[in-house]
């Protein structure tokens, strides 16, 4: 993070990237004067609601976050700028996207919890786009314009205002990461909570790690005179990237006992601020994430530790578990929506731990013609999956099971949607080759 004076002292010129958080009401006209080298902008958690009618003097700009302002409009001098590539607003007070704000060269949008009610039809002009974040709006319908971004791989429309699924959507040849939970026309299962554990009988010990949706810590339990380690995570309650923290507790519930999935103990109650939450089994400590969240630059595929390595037994047992998984979510409504190496805990034996349901959404499986597109669609993501698994073996072209891997990848990754495999016969197949 820098300094307003830093930049009004000319301390930081020829500087390519730039981050100030000072309470800004106004655009200051010093960040002009790095117009030659600036590529990325971040003014997020300022007070700002419009920005200079030169601002595409900044013509190198690549990336541009300005979250938690209090922007009402979308400015539409984003379009000046030639090479801006990723764009978020998220958490302002958005309510309406001109036309011209829709650079034409964005990659990655994100709007996320504002107040926007329609898209414009331009939005189909940016047919770079692989990432779209609008959960947390007011959206009624989304324009069938947007189907010609046949780019697009992740769709966050989560927690709208939407009364049916597009069917256009399903038909898009990369979407593969889709969450549509909280919606009018998304389903709402009666789900069964599990045992209600007081809070009180929890003992917090420290943070494990957070999330956009909540936070995970070990805890020990009192548990009729015994203790007992577990995990436990909190939901923050507000609105995430990905949906709401509410579906994503009823999807944990719901998907059940799998052994490549953490164990659920139980719910919290009592707690003092009326947080919910989950009591779960603490993962042992020999498990590792097997990759890393995108980056900027990869912006929907996962990156990797450097010299992370996997043996062609790991990825088989890897594979199969998350197939496995897999079936048993689809096969009781629900999508994943956020199949990723970075949401997969493994051990050096190659044994999986699949989590993170933050964009799990419910569907109706009685629809079968839309049950089999949301499987399908869910299928490329594995695709993506099984293409990071063979990226960390060197015999990937050599080894034959590697090969066969390779040649399912091929077919989940397939541009026509209903002509992709469904995850019972992908289980089948990993199967054969242990």
């Amino acid at each position: 993070m820098q300094t307003l004076l830093q930049l009004q002292n000319g301390e930081l010129k020829g500087a390519v990237s730039l981050s100030l958080a000072e309470g800004l009401s106004s655009f200051p006209e010093e960040i002009f004067e790095l117009a030659d080298t600036l590529e990325t902008l971040d003014l997020s958690r300022n007070n700002l609601s419009s920005f200079p009618a030169d601002f595409g003097r900044l013509k190198n700009l690549r990336t541009l976050f300005c979250s938690e302002n209090s922007f009402t409009i979308l400015p539409e001098v984003l379009a000046d700028c030639p090479l801006l590539d990723i764009v978020g607003f998220k958490a302002n007070q958005i309510t309406t996207v001109p036309a011209r704000s829709l650079n034409p060269n964005l990659r990655w949008l994100i709007l996320t919890n504002n107040n926007i009610t329609k898209l414009p039809a331009d939005i189909g002009n940016c047919t770079r786009m692989q990432k779209l974040m609008l959960a947390g709006n007011k959206l009624t319908t989304l324009p069938q314009e947007l189907s010609r971004c046949s780019n697009l791989e992740l769709l966050r429309i989560s927690a709208n205002q939407l009364s049916s699924m597009p069917e256009w959507l399903l038909h898009m040849p990369k979407l593969s990461w889709l969450a549509f939970s909280g919606n009018p026309f998304s389903e709402k299962p009666v789900v069964k909570p599990l045992v209600l554990i007081n809070w009180h009988d929890l003992e917090i010990n420290y943070k494990l790690g957070e999330g956009a949706s909540g936070i995970i810590s070990k805890a020990t339990r009192q548990l009729a005179g015994q203790i007992e380690e577990v995990a436990v995570k909190t939901f923050k309650g507000s609105v995430t990237s990905d949906g709401l923290p509410e579906d994503e507790m009823d999807a944990c519930i719901t998907a059940g006992v799998h052994h490549g999935l953490v164990k659920l103990i139980g719910q919290i109650t009592a707690h003092p601020e009326g947080k919910k939450g989950l009591v779960m089994g603490l993962i042992p400590s020999f498990f590792y994430n097997l990759g890393l969240p995108p980056s900027l630059q990869s912006c929907t595929r996962d990156v990797f530790k450097e010299n992370m390595a996997l043996s062609v037994l790991q990825i088989l047992k890897i594979a199969s578990t998350i197939a496995s998984v897999a079936v048993q979510l689809h096969d009781r409504g629900i999508m994943h929506g956020d199949m990723y190496t970075h949401n997969t805990l493994i051990d050096d034996e190659g044994n999986t731990l699949f989590g993170d349901f933050g964009a799990a959404t419910f569907y109706n499986k009685t629809d079968n013609k839309i049950a089999s597109a949301l499987e399908r669609l869910e299928v490329r993501a594995y695709g993506c999956l099984l293409d990071d698994l063979l990226s960390l073996n060197k015999e990937a072209k050599s080894d034959e099971n590697l090969i066969k891997i390779a040649g399912i990848r091929d077919a989940c990754m397939a541009a026509d949607v209903s002509s992709r495999p469904g995850f019972r016969f992908l289980e089948h197949q990993l199967l054969q080759l242990q």
